[in-house]
């Protein structure tokens, strides 16, 4: 990775060795490594007891009686709770209150929760929901998108006045949310045929992306413990705990400050613990029983008991210019948002504003639904809508290329987007975004050496197939392939975001230690380094400590939208800052800072209180001595706007990333395998904080995208997922991750923190279109479908 060297940010010293720019170890790193990193799932409690689920083995079904008699006479089992013992709310939901606790009036989705038990062993536990008896009427599933999105006559899932509509929205029937955009001609009206006429090359294209799994390793689990204020304390595996126990304290019909919640060990999360899963079932059963209550998903569970991926179906038309200048773009986006709403609202929004990615085009018409239906239940996943986008509109620029004859790098340079430009929601780009240079970068990227020019050409772990002895290279073919990302970071649309940080600098031990307190929860991206290396850059303390998180303090947002080093990191540096103004008021106080001299002349450096001008005043030893300085601070980013339901217009975004990434894959034509020989990236990252773990996020953004492009999807037929487990579903492995190259710019953000931007969701996007572009490029095959399936190389229908 082209890195520059560590460096303290403008007017702070540079002598700490592991603030921010430096490359410190994660706190918790050696204890992962080592497998002695305690996760969710590992923690225990003197009697405690083991919760199970019942779950519906049907798609779609009125649930006409649940009789519990069996389970409930079974020794060893506490408690049998249904629908009917939910002592609050009995629905809860991430933006819509949809989605029941336990399952009443009917279920409409295979898996869904029906029953819970709680009993002194996990074994008695699940033999007691083999006694539960449910009686269902099974119902037809609801299960093609766009069936649910513009058939009439399709059923509802969700009962006509059962649930509040939200008219912005443009909420009808089963569509969640409908978002049109309208720019140029098509705002006033001018139809799509006109606009076919001026163009001198039309492409078009259907488009779909598969539903993938988060496929963390982590299964879900947590524990809850009854308190003697009536109350429940929960040690749960999430990515947001305030909004988690805004949804739990209803539920329970408890006050929110009785429901505490503390951040256990979180095993991957990429969106998928941002709903919520078994924690308002350990709570009840915790309370019922009067006793600790844990749960543990198995691998198959956690395929029904977390949201995934939206599947999308897309329809892209391109008309353009004989030089390659873009001209207009229509296009329909349909989002599969399953049983429940989910963040699917959200989804819509990201889809439809990014949807024709980073490029100049005055004429656009898009619109975006979100549907329920009786599928799995879908949302926040790494990309957050603009992946699905991303695949549509990168296969568009290819398609266009070729029609054109132009370099697929020359016709996106020639409409790339750059600061000042605006998306074709009316919001300027305020920021720089230098797609055009980072093309050209990629492009010039080194090349892989030719197979024929390998030491050993015939070794089997450089071909398609791998050692399975598929090949010697007969039939294999190579292909090269480009995609660019354009990403949103942080939350959109008026969302009230932001952050809050409690910073408290102490004397311990006779030397100046730091504790950092927020709610974030760090899931892996390594946020608990880099709250440490602020406070380090900030205070100028190396001693820093990383509070556990939990509710005890205010709300850090979710961990998601590659906005946790924005908006942690935004409150952390604020409450730094008011924690050092507070140093220098006790330091006037104590006569230590000569009179006149102004706080722009202080700085603490390497645990002491330096004037620019007077050099080293005194040790912070010595100044805090028997005080201690504590500041808590709520971070915000710049408001953003709602899309208009009509037009779609709004300045609706904080920030944007983008990636671009270049894949060389090799294909053998006869068995349709494919190996992705390298997959180089460029990324804008504003500045870069940790080098090693953007790194990481780099690298685990694109392997993530080689799975969506390659092998990973969810295969669900009438409502019914058919592959849930590792053995099924797969995800990529080393072996299947190549060398990849990354090139990182610096071009700060003039409004974030520090100049950074999110890293973690840009290379998601781009890397998948970028594959699927290098297989074409390989095969000649149109590849409309994500991920490529062997089939569609080789030209087979199943």
């Amino acid at each position: 990775m082209r890195a520059p060297t560590a460096r303290a940010p403008v007017g702070l010293s540079s002598t700490t060795p592991d603030g921010v720019g430096a490359s410190p170890r994660r706190p918790d790193g050696t204890l992962k490594v080592t497998g002695e990193f305690a996760y969710s799932s590992d923690m225990w409690m003197e009697d405690m007891l083991w919760g199970a689920t019942l779950r519906s083995p049907h798609p779609h079904a009125r649930i006409l009686g649940i009789d519990t008699t069996g389970a409930v006479k079974l020794p060893g089992v506490h408690a049998v709770l249904t629908h009917e013992d939910v002592p609050g709310e009995k629905r809860y939901g991430l933006e819509y209150r949809d989605q029941p606790v336990l399952a009443f009036g009917k279920v409409r989705y295979k898996g869904e929760p029906v029953a819970i038990v709680a009993a002194d062993h996990p074994e008695t536990a699940r033999r007691a929901l083999e006694r539960i008896r449910v009686d269902y009427e099974v119902l037809d599933p609801v299960s093609d998108s766009r069936a649910a999105a513009f058939d009439p006559d399709c059923p509802l899932v969700h009962e006509e006045g059962s649930l509040p509509l939200h008219e912005e929205y443009n909420q009808r029937g089963n569509v969640v949310r409908h978002q049109p955009i309208r720019t140029g001609a098509f705002a006033s009206g001018a139809s799509v045929a006109e606009l076919r006429a001026r163009a001198d090359v039309v492409v078009s294209s259907d488009y779909e992306v598969g539903m993938q799994d988060q496929a963390f390793l982590g299964p879900e689990s947590g524990m809850a413990v009854p308190a003697e204020d009536g109350g429940v304390d929960l040690y749960i595996a999430t990515q947001w705990l305030h909004v988690d126990q805004r949804q739990i304290a209803p539920a329970l019909g408890l006050p929110q400050e009785k429901v505490r919640l503390t951040l256990a060990g979180v095993g991957g999360a990429f969106g998928a613990r941002e709903d919520l899963s078994m924690q308002i079932h350990a709570c009840m059963l915790a309370l019922r029983t009067g006793r600790p209550v844990k749960i543990v998903y198995n691998r198959e569970e956690s395929f029904y008991g977390h949201v995934h991926r939206h599947p999308a179906r897309m329809r892209y038309e391109h008309g353009a210019k004989s030089d390659g200048t873009l001209l207009y773009a229509v296009l329909e986006i349909i989002v599969d948002g399953g049983a429940y709403a989910s963040a699917t609202p959200a989804v819509v929004g990201v889809a439809s504003s990014l949807g024709i990615g980073p490029y100049e085009v005055p004429n656009v018409s898009v619109d975006a639904y979100g549907v329920y239906t009786t599928n799995p239940p879908c949302g926040a996943m790494r990309g957050f809508g603009a992946v699905q986008a991303c695949f549509g509109y990168e296969s568009q620029m290819d398609r266009l290329a070729a029609e054109l004859g132009m370099h697929p790098v020359d016709l996106r340079i020639k409409n790339a987007m750059s600061q000042g430009s605006r998306i074709i929601t009316g919001q300027e780009i305020d920021m720089p975004l230098p797609m055009a240079e980072m093309l050209q970068r990629a492009r010039e990227m080194p090349l892989p050496p030719a197979r024929e020019e390998l030491d050993d050409p015939s070794d089997l772990r450089t071909l398609p197939g791998g050692t399975a002895n598929t090949t010697h290279g007969e039939g294999v073919v190579r292909g090269v392939g480009y995609g660019v990302g354009l990403k949103n970071l942080c939350f959109s649309e008026g969302f009230d975001d932001y952050s809050t940080a409690r910073v408290r600098l102490e004397v311990i031990g006779g030397e100046p230690a730091v504790l950092v307190h927020t709610a974030a929860a760090e899931v892996g991206q390594g946020l608990v380094t880099i709250k440490g290396q602020i406070a380090r850059t900030e205070l100028g303390v190396e001693r820093v400590t990383i509070h556990p998180s939990d509710t005890r303090v205010g709300s850090a947002g979710s961990s998601s939208a590659s906005r946790q080093s924005y908006m942690t990191g935004g409150a952390v540096k604020t409450a730094c800052g008011a924690v050092r103004d507070r140093v220098f008021e006790l330091a006037r106080e104590r006569g230590v800072v000569p009179a006149g001299h102004p706080d722009e002349g202080l700085s603490l450096v390497g645990g002491k209180l330096v004037s620019d001008t007077e050099g080293a005043l005194a040790s912070l030893a010595e100044l805090l001595e028997g005080t201690a300085v504590e500041e808590t601070r709520e971070y915000r980013h710049r408001p953003t706007e709602a899309l208009d339901p009509t037009l779609g217009q709004g300045s609706s975004h904080t920030q944007f990333g983008m990636c671009v990434h270049r894949a060389v894959v090799d294909v053998d034509l006869e068995l349709g395998l494919v190996k992705v020989v390298a997959l180089d990236a460029v990324q804008d990252v504003g500045r870069i904080m940790h080098p090693q773990q953007l790194a990481g996020q780099i690298q685990g953004g694109s392997a993530q995208g080689l799975g969506l492009a390659l092998m990973e999807e969810i295969q669900v037929q009438e409502g019914r997922i058919r592959n849930p487990s590792f053995t099924d579903y797969l995800i990529p492995t080393i072996l299947d991750t190549p060398p990849m190259r990354i090139d990182v710019l610096e071009h700060p953000d003039p409004h974030s923190p520090y100049g950074l931007r999110g890293a973690g969701e840009p290379p998601t996007l781009s890397s998948t279109p970028a594959i699927v572009a290098a297989v074409r490029d390989a095969t000649g095959r149109p590849l409309t479908h994500a991920p490529v399936r062997p089939e569609d190389i080789v030209g087979i229908e199943l």
